[in-house]
């Protein structure tokens, strides 16, 4: 930090962001001095303002006595709320979960609920399966030529797969590869399915070695997290045109398509998560490798759900966002999630 930012020069910052995320108009002198937590003159807030905005924290957007925080403001903001918010977890007791089995369903709400109770918008990847544990799979007849096997993860996360048959199959054997699937799968790490085992079952298998080798790669294909295809889902993205700063035309259509095309917002999850932290993170304006928001923040937290299961939330809002609200929006979450979590495996443990 600054050594030169004196307790007064940081209190008067953070006063000037809080009324430019209320306001989103450029902060006076003669505002910030109504603020009864600060108790000093006009004119020293005007001197430690000029200093401020030497310093690179605040910037003049026009001719105006107003101010603006910049990306160095807001990130001197956002590292002090942090370190204020690192051990407290805000009960925010109206967020509702929906109580399903379905991971996916769940993670869908999570992006709605959370769009809605924050006005951003938001995003939330499908948990990556590396490490994660089989729970069962069923095959199940299509028609004659074509069975679907549906493979449950930890944490209920099921994924389905086509698989085409050269012949007809008949009931009897149909329930004899899900006995033998299931007898040597179930409860075993993805990692520990490897090439020995696989030729273990194919010989089990006999005539249907072929059969048990499709559905191995069909477990394979369903469980493996291609990064390319990373699924997340988004809500709120009309939420930006509430904000004049993110509103006009070109800005707009430029955040609604990466909302809607996701690829950047996969590239943009791939990032985070190599860099293997799983607290809350804030990224701020030109800190973000997506251009279209450079005018934006993206503030994200890793959720766990299980061992070796983890997925990413993010929240996409003006700069001048209401970082405590949302920071603690996302810590609540984590354990909201992870309490989804730790139910289903007791109700399968019970």
């Amino acid at each position: 930090m600054d050594e030169q930012l004196t307790d007064r020069k940081k209190r008067i910052l953070k006063a000037i962001i809080r009324t430019y995320m209320e306001t989103g108009e450029p902060v006076g002198s003669r505002t910030i001095s109504k603020d009864k937590d600060l108790n000093v003159s006009s004119a020293t807030i005007r001197n430690e303002m000029s200093d401020l905005t030497d310093m690179g924290y605040i910037v003049q957007p026009h001719t105006s006595a107003g101010r603006i925080p910049s990306d160095k403001g807001y990130r001197l903001y956002v590292d002090e709320l942090m370190r204020e918010k690192e051990d407290e977890i805000a009960e925010i007791r109206n967020l509702m979960i929906e109580k399903t089995d379905k991971m996916e369903k769940v993670l869908k709400n999570v992006a709605r609920v959370l769009a809605s109770n924050t006005n951003y918008a938001t995003m939330v990847s499908v948990p990556q399966y590396s490490g994660s544990k089989l729970k069962f799979i069923q095959l199940s007849r299509v028609n004659e030529l074509q069975l679907v096997a549906v493979v449950v993860c930890e944490g209920n996360v099921i994924r389905n797969q086509i698989i085409d048959l050269d012949e007809e199959m008949d009931d009897e054997t149909i329930l004899k590869l899900n006995l033998l699937l299931n007898t040597n799968l179930n409860g075993l790490p993805i990692q520990d399915i490897n090439l020995g085992m696989i030729a273990r079952l194919k010989e089990q298998a006999g005539i249907h070695s072929k059969l048990v080798a499709k559905v191995l790669d069909a477990v394979a294909a369903t469980i493996h997290v291609d990064e390319d295809d990373m699924e997340i889902y988004t809500s709120g993205a009309t939420n930006f045109f509430k904000y004049p700063e993110l509103s006009d035309t070109t800005r707009a259509t430029g955040l609604i398509s990466t909302f809607e095309e996701k690829q950047q917002l996969v590239d943009l999850v791939k990032e985070r998560m190599a860099d293997d932290n799983t607290g809350v993170q804030v990224y701020i304006g030109d800190e973000l490798p997506i251009s279209t928001m450079k005018d934006c923040s993206v503030v994200t937290a890793t959720y766990e759900l299980g061992e070796g299961m983890h997925g990413t939330i993010g929240i996409v809002g003006p700069k001048r966002m209401d970082y405590e609200n949302v920071v603690n929006s996302l810590k609540t979450l984590k354990v909201e999630l992870d309490q989804v979590f730790i139910k289903n495996k007791s109700n399968e443990d019970g």
